[in-house]
């Protein structure tokens, strides 16, 4: 395998040995399997897998350093991918509990390859998981709507929900493009890839009413700007315009805008999308607030309740541990793949017009033969 990457630290903050801790407790937590699940059991309830934060968690392991650990959890994943190109939306210790595929989860495999790739040169490792690739974005692709949006999961019996969600749109387009990236160093363009992903991008961008409302939701607010879809002007007003919603002085981010409840996570995710988006001073001290969730052996608290001043959910799980270590990366401009929010293989991530704006009503409709009135 070829070398892995040095740790980022944030001056100040945190160190990168600090950080090291934080991705050992990801690895301390993985399964015997390769798995990643949320949490080790608490209370004797074991947290689930999913592969958008087993992924997230495996990116954040050779950030670290630990590729051998983020191997395994591609090894893994790779087995367990079905037919379709989906995986099912949750594992509990190896069994299957929720079998539908959730688009969101199919597409972030490209992510995680293509930061794998960026950060260890290793074409093999592409090579092997280009399939694997190939077949999760044909799933997600066959959950586009014409006006662009993509459902958001097709459900065991093979009928698609009827909806599709902001944040998994967001994330999807991010997936896109760097499935576009990896499919062209692969040398297997996919244009009709990139076309679905500047459909998808101005969808994002300009459509709302294409998306179920999860306003409360902090991700809804900051996703179209973490995913790329919404960049310059057009993101620091979304990001001032619920600001006073979602962001707790001294404590973070919060998860839902109704509950005084903080997570590091959201915290941290935010902390990229305001880096994405230039705001780096907002950024640096967003990420030194929520070190108060930082526990001794550097993993991290889920979330605070303030108004009960207790921890909760109680548990310390490793999609936290993995957006802090990411959060860091990208602050510290440490290693090959920190700049994964900003651009993708030298290209921007920003907005972008419709490929094809009649399908969305951005573009009138050519009438065959129009009336015409006499002046």
């Amino acid at each position: 395998m070829p070398s892995e990457t040095a740790p980022p630290s944030v001056p100040g903050v945190v160190t990168a040995d600090g950080i090291v801790a934080t991705a050992c407790s990801i690895a301390r937590q993985q399964e015997e399997s390769g798995a990643i699940p949320w949490f080790s059991p608490v209370g004797g309830v074991p947290g689930h897998v999913d592969a958008w934060n087993h992924v997230e968690a495996a990116m954040a392991l050779t950030v670290a350093g630990l590729g051998e650990e983020a191997r395994r959890a591609y090894a893994w994943l790779a087995s367990v991918q079905r037919p379709d190109g989906s995986w099912p939306a949750k594992w509990v210790l190896g069994e299957v509990t929720e079998p539908g595929g959730e688009s969101n989860h199919a597409a972030y495999v490209a992510v995680g390859v293509w930061h794998e790739l960026v950060c260890t040169g290793d074409d093999d490792f592409a090579r092997r998981m280009w399939p694997v690739v190939r077949r999760a974005i044909d799933y997600t692709l066959g959950l586009q709507t014409r006006r662009g949006e993509i459902i958001w999961i097709r459900h065991e019996n093979g009928a698609a929900s009827d909806h599709a969600l902001l944040t998994g749109c967001s994330s999807i387009y991010q997936s896109l493009r760097c499935a576009v990236a990896l499919a062209e160093h692969l040398g297997e363009p996919q244009p009709e890839w990139e076309l679905a992903a500047d459909q998808l991008g101005h969808v994002v961008a300009a459509h709302p009413e294409a998306f179920a409302d999860k306003s409360r939701w902090s991700m809804d607010w900051y996703y179209p700007v973490l995913g790329g879809p919404v960049r310059g002007e057009a993101a620091a007003r979304r990001l001032a315009e619920c600001w006073d919603d979602f962001v707790v002085p001294g404590l973070g981010c919060r998860c839902v805008s109704d509950q005084p409840w903080v997570t590091a996570a959201e915290s941290c995710e935010l902390v990229m999308a305001l880096d994405a988006a230039g705001d780096r001073d907002r950024a640096l001290e967003l990420f030194t607030t929520i070190q108060h969730l930082r526990h001794e052996d550097g993993s991290y608290w889920t979330g605070w309740q303030f108004e009960n001043e207790r921890h909760f959910p109680g548990d310390r799980s490793t999609y936290t541990a993995a957006a802090v270590v990411l959060a860091a990366d990208a602050l510290a401009d440490a290693s090959p793949g920190a700049r994964l929010f900003k651009e993708i293989a030298g290209r921007p991530l920003g907005p972008c017009a419709a490929s094809d704006p009649l399908a969305c009503g951005c573009a009138p409709v050519a009438v065959a033969n129009p009336v015409r009135t006499r002046l």
